[in-house]
């Protein structure tokens, strides 16, 4: 992996946020030849990346609001997103149900119709209608006297995705550098000279490029690099998500709707659990860490009592959590309207070093984002080389014909004294990269000390070492959802754990 130390020389792109987009760019301009450096003020994936609803889809109801595009474009990343990463991405299906729908059902099956065939669907399954009180799609719901319509999209780890992206870029070449913030920037001759700073101090960088993909810090990234300007807006709302006991038995999800015509997904969480969300709320006043609300906590639980027997209360939330979505302002009135399309806006006049940056955007044309930002940095780099991220695996997802079964069937296989539940965790994150974990190890007692859930030195090691882990939350609720399943003392060892080893505790990038 690069050295984290900035080099003195002039480098080609330095990319500022390492959400998903951030993420994306820094491995496609990496792997284009470029030279990158990426700086992220928190943790990968510490803010909007890892607080998504973890869909890789269409997004079915932007249809209403005619992003007919931006639907085409997400549909057609579906299935190309999933042979990329086949642990951590998989197809879901969605029981729409038609009981309490604000929208006629004639309306609804149109959609799905257009739905199924505007991005070139191969192998998920199409659309059906079933009865719901004459198949297991019904089971958990408290009305099962209607019909319901059941179509297909994908499951990610979102947090992971990032992660993998920024892994790949910096194994082409990238250096990246969490809990790394951009102070300023200035228009020098042919570049940008920067200012960013870390625990160790301030130092500068200079950069042909600078890529401002700091998500809900757009604008203020924008306010730090003198000379910059946009006529670009960006409108900050908040999702958050609740979650609870599993609710239904089954693997599928639920799409409710709802007399304002929002909708809150219902979608098996981590095996015990189920996870509800979202809302859309206008965030008002600078980006910060967002949290629930009580009243969105209300909204979330009221639609899901509509649909459900089981009848939730507050106290049956064991986790939530809550993101800053920054969107592009296109003066929608509804937030819920507001598109979920991006622009990339390029500052680049009369021979000025560029400033390009990213309003808006989701997870699912991340990929797709990257390759748009690149071709128009694409004249100011000559050289570069082409577009090359459609068909190319992400760390972990190079697996025989994308079969994510047949390869945990194998590991099983080689490595009997392994628990079940501990094996396919460990291939759901790491994929084909499991051994660099695992070793030679024939038991789980040849990982070092277990600090609880299923959390052993060893993957603590690996993900210090190559994933950028800092601290306690960066494993349990970004790389590894082991929070919810670990005892409670364990985020307290695994500080302290942290803490006692330098080594550990350093930068992974240093």
């Amino acid at each position: 992996m690069t050295s984290g130390t900035a080099r003195e020389e002039m480098i080609d792109l330095l990319v500022v946020g390492g959400g998903i987009n951030g993420a994306g760019i820094a491995r496609d301009a990496a792997g284009r030849g470029l030279s990158v450096l990426l700086v992220e003020q928190d943790d990968l994936a510490g803010h909007t990346s890892s607080a998504s609803t973890k869909l890789i889809h269409g997004g079915l109801r932007y249809l209403e609001y005619g992003e007919f595009r931006l639907v085409r474009e997400a549909l057609i990343e579906r299935e190309r997103l999933w042979k990329m990463a086949p642990h951590i991405i998989w197809p879901l299906r969605f029981v729409l149900p038609q009981t309490h729908s604000p929208r006629p059902a004639w309306l609804v099956r149109a959609g799905l119709f257009l739905y199924d065939h505007l991005g070139g669907r191969d192998e998920l399954p199409g659309t059906k209608t079933v009865r719901l009180d004459r198949t297991a799609y019904g089971a958990g719901l408290s009305a099962r006297n209607g019909r319901a319509f059941v179509y297909s999209d994908c499951w990610v780890e979102d947090s992971r995705l990032v992660v993998l992206n920024a892994l790949d870029a910096a194994e082409r070449g990238a250096t990246i550098l969490t809990r790394t913030r951009l102070v300023a920037a200035m228009r020098e001759g042919d570049g940008w000279t920067a200012t960013i700073t870390d625990a160790a101090g301030e130092r500068h960088v200079r950069a042909r490029a600078l890529v401002n993909a700091a998500g809900p810090w757009v604008a203020d990234v924008i306010g730090r690099a003198a000379g910059a300007k946009s006529e670009r807006g960006v409108r900050l709302i908040k999702g958050s998500h609740v979650v609870v006991p599993r609710l239904y038995e089954g693997d599928h999800a639920f799409m409710l709707q709802n007399a304002d015509r929002r909708i809150v997904f219902a979608i098996p969480y981590e095996g015990h659990f189920t996870l509800l969300g979202t809302t859309d709320q206008p965030w008002e006043g600078a980006p910060a860490k967002a949290t629930i609300d009580a009243d969105e906590t209300a909204y979330i639980l009221e639609t899901a009592n509509r649909y459900f027997a089981r009848q939730l209360t507050t106290s049956d939330v064991v986790w939530s959590y809550a993101g800053i979505r920054p969107l592009y302002d296109d003066r929608k009135g509804s937030a819920s309207a507001v598109t979920r399309d991006y622009v990339l806006d390029l500052d680049a006049g009369h021979g000025k070093a560029p400033l390009l940056s990213i309003f808006g955007g989701k997870i699912t044309t991340y990929r797709k984002l990257a390759e748009h930002a690149l071709g128009e940095l694409a004249r100011f780099f000559p050289d570069t080389g082409p577009a090359w991220t459609a068909d190319a695996a992400l760390p972990g997802g190079a697996m025989p014909g994308g079969d994510f079964a047949r390869f945990l069937a194998a590991a099983e296989a080689e490595r009997p004294n392994f628990p079940r539940p501990l094996l396919r965790r460990l291939a759901r994150a790491y994929g084909t990269r499991i051994d660099e974990i695992l070793g030679p190890a024939a038991s789980p007692a040849a990982l070092g000390a277990d600090l609880g859930g299923g959390l052993h030195e060893a993957e603590i090691d690996y993900l210090v070492r190559a994933e950028w882990a800092r601290t306690a939350e960066d494993i349990l609720f970004r790389r590894s959802k082991l929070g919810l399943h670990a005892p409670a003392e364990t985020a307290s060892r695994l500080d302290a754990l942290l803490a006692a080893r330098p080594d550990l505790s350093r930068n992974a990038a240093a």
